[in-house]
């Protein structure tokens, strides 16, 4: 084990996702570090990823609820990273070998039209920026076992993601209160998950507006392309094996994760 805190903490989320086996808790280790340090082991995933050839395509929007943060104790959202290889299709049959303890929650992703390199960028800038929104399911993950985290924890471990699904009906913003829009997960008909775009910091484009800031302000700003994941409408829901989750968000339409049985 390496003596470097980070590394060492690095080394054993990677042993983890490689084995299909979660590790203990690496808060212990890296607590004296603190926020910081939790991303600067997500820093080093993430130049391990990208040197093993995964491409990054966007961020993800975590601790969105301010239940969850005042349960964590922080008093702002965190970000992962998206790459290219979480994408999954609408509808497509998604193996649960993939993940070691998958959840799911339904979230309003948005594809960005132009870079975002202003850290001072104004919300009527951002909403011209966005080219266009979608419904999304993401796969939320842990390396933790059990999910015993702590925000160091789910920092460090890439706040805790593991794929994505975009549904496939574009909307532009300004048609939109994202405010507003209504959110129901189901699984055979039956909701499951509920809530709306109020639930994520007040509004979706809050969310997306603090994360291109904080991402212009360190020097990886949001690029024309990128997928922003703006965080959860609603709970977590664990993943059944063989199960799919249809999300409907007012005004985006639906988008599904159907999971294949476990091997």
């Amino acid at each position: 084990m390496s003596n470097n805190p980070v590394i060492a903490a690095a080394d054993a989320l990677s042993a983890a996702a490689a084995s299909g086996t979660p590790c203990a808790p690496v808060k212990d280790g890296i607590a004296a570090l603190g926020i910081d340090g939790a991303y600067a082991v997500q820093s080093e995933l993430t130049r391990r990823a990208i040197a093993g050839a995964r491409t990054l395509v966007g961020r993800k929007i975590g601790l969105t609820s301010k239940a969850v943060q005042t349960q964590l104790g922080v008093d702002q959202p965190d970000y992962g990273m998206l790459f290219a290889d979480m994408e999954i299709a609408d509808h497509e049959i998604i193996p649960l070998s993939r993940f070691l303890q998958p959840r799911v929650e339904a979230e309003i992703a948005f594809v960005l039209d132009r870079d975002l390199d202003d850290a001072e960028i104004t919300l009527g800038k951002l909403i011209p920026a966005i080219a266009f929104a979608l419904p999304a399911i993401e796969i939320v993950d842990s390396r933790i076992a059990d999910w015993k985290i702590s925000i160091l924890d789910t920092i460090a471990d890439n706040a805790s993601s593991g794929a994505y699904v975009l549904g496939g009906s574009p909307a532009k913003i300004g048609d939109l209160d994202l405010r507003l829009c209504g959110m129901s997960m189901e699984l055979k008909g039956e909701p499951v998950s509920v809530g709306c775009g109020a639930a994520c910091l007040g509004n979706p484009l809050n969310a997306a507006l603090w994360l291109a800031r904080r991402m212009a302000a360190l020097g990886s700003p949001l690029k024309a392309g990128d997928v922003v994941l703006s965080g959860a409408l609603g709970p977590m829901i664990p993943v059944t094996p063989g199960a799919s989750y249809t999300a409907r968000i007012n005004g985006l339409g639906t988008v599904t994760a159907h999971f294949g049985e476990k091997a």
